[in-house]
């Protein structure tokens, strides 16, 4: 029987071993992963308690138009409620808890400013239309900055649409294009953000955990602790097929063969590798020289054969990718009471909120309680990041990245005018994470940097997750994952049933109608 081989356990690895079994008819006994962690899911990672405090270092968003997200999640039931799907869940917990943010934007007077209106200039309206129209390979090598004038990045539009999806300035115009066109249908609702979903719990709770139990309740095997550091490449005349893994497992080397009907499957790059975290008095410490073995992997690959991508694009420049993002647990609910006093929205139906005028440029959301499937009622738990962690903060005099939890928590208090900031600051325990790679997939890059999902020429090998080359979707999302993992199965198995197109709403007159009412607001 052929077999799968699987590097890495984040969601495009565990979204692969599952259509593999649904649409590929193998065995999950067939299907191994290698994971040079201590712990499945990739970057959708939770973990904590009450006692020590709650950690993520990131939550991820979604919307209607996620189809291979929906389509997969359908397959798996629900831990809460195995009658129901993970999808369905999903849908359910959207209707009960949909977003109304009434406090997208804070200036830094502590005041809510008016984010239904984008504030642009003519100029701006025609540099967004421009850069939306541009065909993609014309913007190979380009920055956003290239494509807007100096006024744009101070919108309400660019506040909010930079720290929805975590663009900064000097990232890459050609996935700020892809952006623009791939979410355009949400523009009507931007500013309350009442399009986007979110999962019941943390990401972690909600889609990791009941896929890896499924794929575990069908026999599959995940191996912790293990790293590939190379595959054995083969063939002839334009053919690429792997033959070997080379993996280290406790100190020890070993060769794993690959038969000639096998497949290997390669997560190729982590935006979050080398993460770090503090806590409540010390900062988080980075190890520079720990990017993780998917990126040297993805080096050494790269370095073999032409036209598998090149990893160096993304992971040369941590500077240019790197934020800090911050949990907050407490259980002293003053700080959720004042919130929901301020925003006028319940917690878990307000949305992001952004410090725009912030140095470290500052965003919180207080999430609908519980966000851990653990998590007493007694404890609230909130998450926050700063896209700017190299400046230093308006009222912490210091860059982001050297405070400790606590102080990231006073620079969040201090911008909020709060009188009972001391007992806020005295009840909570602040987890902060930095992470030099997190938009590391955002950054400036050409057509080819990004390998095909399955490589011209390959038999049996396939690149899943952010850093394969997808048309037209766009990275930084679950999505994007899930979709990378049923191109390579449909492609590597020769399947009819191939992922639904990319949503393109710019299709829908309806649409650019409401977008272009949008951009004109006042």
């Amino acid at each position: 029987m052929a077999k799968a081989y699987l590097v890495g356990s984040g969601i495009a690895a565990l979204s692969a071993a599952a259509f593999l079994i649904r649409d590929g008819g193998f065995a999950g006994s067939d299907i191994v992963l290698l994971e040079e962690q201590d712990r499945e899911g990739g970057s959708l990672d939770a973990a904590g308690s009450p006692e020590t405090g709650y950690t993520m270092r990131g939550g991820r968003m979604f919307e209607l138009h996620f189809e291979c997200t929906y389509d997969l999640l359908r397959s798996i039931p629900s831990l809460d409620d195995p009658s129901k799907s993970v999808t369905a869940d999903t849908f359910a917990f959207h209707e009960d808890f949909a977003w109304d943010d009434r406090a997208r934007l804070v200036d830094a007077e502590g005041r809510i400013v008016d984010a239904h209106a984008m504030g642009f200039s003519e100029r701006d309206r025609l540099e967004l239309v421009r850069c939306a129209a541009t065909p993609e390979r014309q913007l190979d090598g380009k920055r956003i900055t290239d494509c807007f004038s100096e006024g744009f990045f101070r919108t309400n539009f660019w506040w909010m649409w930079c720290t929805t999806f975590a663009f900064e300035p000097w990232h890459s115009a050609v996935e700020f294009r892809r952006y623009l066109n791939r979410f355009v249908h949400l523009f009507k609702t931007f500013d309350t953000m009442s399009g986007i979903y979110r999962t019941r719990f943390n990401q972690f709770d909600s889609i990791v955990r009941p896929v890896l139990k499924w794929l575990t309740d069908q026999g599959v095997t995940v191996r912790l602790g293990t790293r590939v550091t190379d595959l054995t490449l083969a063939g002839q005349e334009g053919e690429l097929t792997v033959t070997a893994l080379s993996v280290t497992r406790a100190g020890r080397v070993e060769e794993i063969p690959v038969g000639a009907d096998d497949l290997v499957m390669v997560t190729n790059g982590s935006m979050t590798a080398g993460s770090a975290l503090g806590s409540t008095h010390a900062a988080p410490v980075p190890d520079p020289s720990a990017t993780g073995g998917s990126w040297k992997l993805w080096e050494t690959l790269a370095a073999k054969r032409p036209g598998l991508g090149n990893p160096k694009v993304f992971d040369s420049s941590p500077a240019d990718s790197c934020w800090g993002s911050f949990t907050v647990t407490t259980q002293d609910p003053t700080f959720f009471k004042l919130m929901e006093d301020f925003s006028g929205s319940e917690a878990g139906k307000g949305g992001l909120i952004t410090f725009k005028d912030s140095a470290w440029l500052l965003t919180i959301v207080l999430n609908h309680q519980p966000h851990f499937r653990d998590q007493p009622d007694d404890t609230f738990v909130w998450w926050g990041y700063g896209l700017f962690p190299d400046r230093v903060g308006d009222y912490v005099k210091k860059p982001m990245r050297d405070c400790s939890g606590r102080e990231i928590l006073d620079e969040v208090l201090h911008h909020l005018r709060f009188e009972q900031a001391p007992r806020i600051l005295d009840s909570a325990i602040v987890i902060p994470a930095l992470m030099p790679y997190i938009t590391s997939q955002f950054l400036v890059r050409s057509h080819g940097d990004r390998p095909r999902v399955v490589p011209e020429g390959s038999t049996n090998l396939a690149f899943i997750g952010q850093y394969a080359e997808v048309p037209d979707d766009v990275v930084f999302t679950v999505e994007y994952s899930v979709r990378t993992a049923w191109t390579a199965v449909a492609d590597l198995l020769h399947l009819d049933e191939r992922p639904p197109p990319v949503f393109k709403g710019r299709h829908s007159p309806k649409v650019l109608v409401e977008a272009l009412e949008t951009l004109h607001r006042r």
